[in-house]
């Protein structure tokens, strides 16, 4: 008895949830009528629209070419009317000349008759029948007004339902990864030109093999575009590669999305290390903004919870790439005394990395550049030979300077608010450019012995780090031009 109720209660449930299900199907499918019902309306709406515009056109069309035909027929025929009034003034005048003649000749008064016969003479010369041109001036043909709507009639009996746009093709061959920018090109199978638009989507990844189905990051949309390619300026790359995927559009319907593409957009990405900054420096995110209370407040956190540094938190830790490693001893100690210094957090030990730096022109002292991990606490940025820099200094007088090793150089140029920075790690190389123009600011010529990173000192003032830049191509071929030629360190007094 016990088992037959069990049963009778899974029987129970299982059809109450079959009664839940055809109920939302039945939900679903009155729905879809109503749908039926409205969609069907719009586009019959719209099919009525596009007739009467239709029709419109072609009356409009139809009463030009009516007026064009009374216009030419109104002017032929006043021509015509005019010449048939000249002509018949002109022949009652020669008739009444040949019977004036006729009674001359006729007459037997010889003293009359000699000057009968010169008056009709001269009024024969001036007589109009002989000035009058015996041809239409005007043509009665009116065949050029004759019309042939049959290609016309062809084109309408072919009018049917918009199709589904193919679907586009991005040509990856011509698509173009430079500057912070890229351009995406793509085709159609065939020309179609009831192509209204196209939407274009982009989005980030680091998945290095084809596009998954599901990201991290969402689809970015781009709509309205009227060619079969597309530039994406300003972009700042943070991941490793993008995906792209294009769709085309007529006035009723989309097509399907092409088959997505995964272009590299190689970037050097990093944040600061909050773990290494100085008490004074109040870190977020990218921004650093010098705080002359720093002291007491680090002082209270160190107290509460000495494991509070964001570089071992465990959200830090997973979120690292290879490159960006931890410190090179556990726990590295803060940066002290007037070392108002902090590093990012990726090492650089190969390649040609960029990035920039805007700061406020008012700091009494800022300085950007690169250094050792192993720079120690209370080492100034360009004091030892663990870093290298450009420094501001807004004290007395303001002066921009390169230093390195305790040797610093004075740079005679205008101070820019942004500053560039380029690394060769195997060429040994580290400019600084006004990255408004991409002017040379000064270059270092070195040799890295071991992994470096982006350093960064400001007191009594701020600064933003800009990442996820490519290096600009005007960089790259000033490096090529200027190779050899710019200003190494062991020039620096």
């Amino acid at each position: 008895m016990g088992e037959q109720k069990e049963s009778l209660r899974k029987i129970i449930t299982t059809l109450a949830l079959k009664n839940e299900e055809i109920q939302n199907f039945i939900c679903s499918l009155k729905q879809s009528l109503q749908n039926l019902e409205a969609n069907s309306t719009r586009v019959q709406e719209d099919l009525e629209s596009e007739f009467s515009s239709l029709h419109s056109v072609l009356d409009e069309l139809k009463d030009g070419m009516l007026t064009r035909i009374k216009q030419e027929r109104a002017s032929r025929t006043y021509e015509l009317q005019s010449q048939l009034s000249a002509c018949t003034k002109a022949l009652e005048s020669s008739e009444e000349l040949l019977e004036l003649a006729n009674q001359t000749i006729c007459s037997a008064e010889t003293d009359s008759f000699t000057q009968a016969a010169k008056d009709i003479k001269d009024s024969v010369t001036m007589a109009p029948a002989f000035r009058l041109s015996l041809k239409a001036k005007v043509s009665d043909n009116m065949n050029h007004m004759m019309v042939d709507f049959t290609q016309e009639r062809e084109m309408l009996q072919a009018i049917k339902f918009l199709p589904v746009p193919a679907t586009p093709e991005i040509l990856m061959s011509e698509c173009q990864v430079c500057d912070n920018t890229v351009m995406v090109v793509w085709a159609l199978p065939e020309p179609d030109s009831k192509i209204d638009h196209y939407v274009l989507e982009h989005r980030r990844t680091n998945h290095d093999g084809p596009p998954r189905a599901r990201e991290d990051y969402p689809w970015m949309v781009v709509e309205g575009i009227r060619t079969t390619e597309h530039t994406l300026n300003g972009l700042r790359f943070d991941t490793r590669y993008m995906n792209f995927r294009v769709k085309a559009c007529n006035k009723a319907v989309a097509g399907e999305f092409s088959e997505p593409v995964t272009l590299e957009t190689h970037a050097f990405t990093f944040k600061l290390d909050a773990g290494s900054a100085h008490q004074n420096l109040r870190v977020e995110d990218l921004s650093v903004e010098w705080d002359s209370s720093g002291g007491k407040i680090q002082d209270i956190r160190k107290d509460k919870n000495r494991t509070n540094s964001p570089m071992h938190s465990p959200a830090r830790t997973a979120m690292m790439s290879p490159k960006r490693a931890p410190s090179a001893r556990i726990g590295r100690d803060r940066f002290t005394a007037e070392s108002y210094t902090v590093l990012g957090d990726s090492m650089i030990d190969a390649g040609q990395q960029y990035w920039e730096v805007s700061f406020d022109k008012e700091s009494k002292a800022f300085a950007v550049g690169l250094a050792l991990r192993s720079l120690g606490r209370f080492d100034q940025l360009g004091k030892s030979n663990a870093s290298w820099c450009i420094h501001l200094n807004n004290w007395l007088q303001q002066s921009l300077t390169a230093k390195h090793n305790n040797k610093a150089r004075t740079l005679d140029c205008p101070i820019p608010d942004r500053i560039g920075v380029y690394c060769n790690y195997e060429e040994g190389t580290l400019s600084f450019y006004n990255a408004r123009n991409k002017l040379l600011i000064h270059t270092f010529r070195t040799k890295f012995q071991q992994p470096v990173v982006p350093a960064f000192m400001v007191w009594n003032g701020s600064f933003t780090v800009h990442t996820g830049l490519q290096v600009p191509s005007i960089v790259q071929c000033g490096q090529k031009r200027n190779s050899g030629t710019s200003s190494s360190n062991a020039s620096l007094t």
